[in-house]
Formats: structure tokens, sequence, C-alpha cells
């Protein structure tokens, strides 16, 4: 028996099922990391100030922080694999025959058509 690295093995339909929800949490992860980037750099030059920081801008920049590691624990969850955040491209576990493959979509895809080796090149996509 082959050893598995996912415990958790999507069919296409399975995959195409949860896309929506998938392409929400990309959305959401764009949005929030250059946000939280952001927020740090200004809160880094307040503190070198010597400033004491709290209120709003800190239980802001804690949500945001809650709601990153939140969207990363959803995915992480159903064993999704992020490979490419800017160009949105994801991997689903799945199995093609005995092989541990990841269905692969990214955005600009119609829908999940396409599939690499789990332990291979992300760059080699072949079409279902």
């Amino acid at each position: 028996m082959t050893t598995r690295r996912f415990t958790q093995h999507y069919t296409v339909a399975e995959a195409r099922a949860v896309l929506p929800q998938v392409r929400g949490w990309l959305m959401e992860l764009r949005q929030l990391g250059p946000a939280l980037e952001r927020a740090d750099e200004r809160n880094v030059a307040l503190f070198a100030e010597g400033r004491d920081l709290g209120g709003g801008r800190i239980n802001d920049l804690l949500r945001s922080q809650a709601r990153l590691i939140e969207v990363q624990g959803e995915i992480a969850a159903r064993e999704i694999q992020i490979e490419d955040l800017e160009r949105g491209r994801v991997g689903f576990p799945s199995l093609r025959g005995d092989r541990e493959v990841l269905l692969s979509w990214q955005e600009g895809d119609e829908g999940i058509g396409y599939w690499h080796e789990a332990d291979g090149s992300r760059e080699g996509r072949e079409q279902l």
C-alpha cells in the first residue's frame, strides 16, 4: 500500500462544489495580507517613537489577524493547497487510480479541469 500524504481526497465534483468558497477565501487572503503589512509598518513606526498604542487601531489589527488565521485554518482543515496566491492557484488532494495527485484550479479556469502530481512540479498541469 502506498503511503498517503493527505487524509482527505476530493472527487472532481467535490472540488467543484467547494470552489466558490475557495474563491472567497482567496479574495480575503489577498486583501488581509497587504492590509496587515501596512498596519504593521505604521505600528512599528509609532512604537519607535515611543507611543503606547491601543484602542481602535490595535483592535482592528487584531481582528484582521484573527480573520487571517481563521481563513487559513478553514483551508488547512480541508487540506486544500494554496499553490500560488497571486495567481489564485489551488490544489485539491485527489486519487488517480492508486496515485495521490492534486486537482488543479487557477483563476481564469472555467472549473476543475486539470491535475498534477502531488509531490512533483506544480507547473506541469495536465488536463483531466
